[in-house]
């Protein structure tokens, strides 16, 4: 970022995403992250220190991000992915960055730079996998937290079901809801015996980042029913009402066990095609890729592209930038301190990091009332 190009506290928090998930892990032959906008720093325009954490900006995150007077949006996924020839109100995507930019908004994309990182989004969908979380039904619900303004109720014996519903309810997942957990009493988690390693680790020249890489590849010690990864994998993304799977022919959930998963958030087939492992866990798998995986014997399981990725932005990035960006900012504040023309950008030392409530996948769950209810 250019020297004052942007507002300070935009700098800071830059400065943080790339401390935690530096570019170099990124797979920059085909991803595009980094900074994609950079807003400039207009003194009389006073921006808020906000970082808005979103999946995907569409044109609802941009207006949250605008009624927040936010400084910086962290996209996961970058808005630019190909190039521009023109920036115009042709198309959404160009309206947005343009709206952004005359707000003084930056915008940064760390994508697979997350995928790859030591503790990072694979090693989050791993944790799912191999830990038993507790249930967040002791957790504080909103009343606006489903569409009937009603609070959710999870059956314990059931976590995929619900079991009362109107005629016709479009289910987005939990993670999008405006559901509220108390920072306060985090989910117990028993951790399952096993290994873990990349599916494609990162090139040796990135010492500085042992374990780092794309996907990853679970060994439990002892085979695992598939019905506990099931009530793992529900239960780890606030019990949605569903989600696909595919098993071989001739076989029942029941009757399968699991000894390795392959696990690669958001589109994982390519990456997952040649792993020889039990079952592939990822957001999303095309009809033909998962004939090919139950022929050869292993079972899919897939969440929805954006699923796989977005509980991972209130569970853990939201903690992980908070210290981050008090360090950087402390440091920006430092280094300003003797610019007049920054001297009330640089005053107020707090800061406030928000995840998106309107993000969500396009996908929702159609649930028809049966005849017998």
């Amino acid at each position: 970022m250019s020297a004052q190009a942007a507002a300070p506290f935009s700098q800071a928090v830059v400065r943080a995403m790339r401390k935690l998930y530096p570019q170099a892990l990124a797979d920059n032959s085909w991803d595009n992250t980094g900074l994609l906008l950079e807003a400039p720093f207009v003194p009389s325009r006073r921006q808020s220190n906000t970082v808005l954490l979103t999946i995907d900006l569409t044109k609802a995150v941009a207006d949250e991000a605008i009624a927040l007077n936010s400084s910086i949006v962290i996209a996961y996924h970058p808005i630019i992915f190909r190039g521009l020839k023109s920036l115009t109100f042709a198309n959404t995507q160009q309206q947005t960055l343009l709206r952004l930019a005359s707000h003084g908004i930056s915008v940064y994309s760390p994508h697979t730079a997350v995928d790859a990182a030591p503790g990072g989004l694979g090693d989050w969908l791993a944790d799912i996998v191999t830990a038993t979380k507790s249930s967040n039904s002791d957790a504080d619900v909103s009343p606006e937290a489903t569409p009937q303004g009603k609070k959710q109720e999870v059956d314990d014996d059931d976590p995929f079901i619900e079991k009362k519903r109107p005629e016709y309810t479009l289910n987005h997942h939990p993670s999008q809801t405006l559901l509220r957990f108390s920072k306060q009493s985090p989910p117990a988690i028993t951790t399952v015996p096993h290994t873990r390693r990349p599916v494609v680790p990162q090139s040796p020249e990135l010492e500085s980042h042992p374990g780092a890489g794309m996907g990853r590849i679970v060994q439990f010690k002892e085979p695992q029913p598939l019905t506990a990864l099931l009530d793992r994998i529900g239960k780890g993304l606030n019990n949605p009402k569903g989600f696909p799977i595919a098993i071989p022919q001739g076989k029942t959930i029941s009757d399968i066990s699991i000894r390795s998963v392959g696990i690669c958030a958001g589109s994982g087939a390519s990456l997952l095609s040649n792993v020889d492992v039990d079952l592939l866990f990822t957001g999303e798998m095309s009809h033909h890729e998962a004939l090919a995986a139950i022929e050869k014997g292993q079972v899919v399981i897939s969440l929805f592209h954006s699923n796989s990725e977005r509980g991972f932005l209130a569970e853990v990035l939201l903690g992980q930038l908070e210290e981050a960006v008090s360090d950087e900012w402390s440091k920006v504040r430092d280094e300003g301190k003797d610019s007049e023309e920054l001297k009330e950008a640089l005053a107020d030392e707090d800061f406030e990091i928000a995840v998106s409530e309107v993000d969500r996948d396009p996908y929702g769950i159609v649930v028809l009332k049966s005849e017998a209810e």
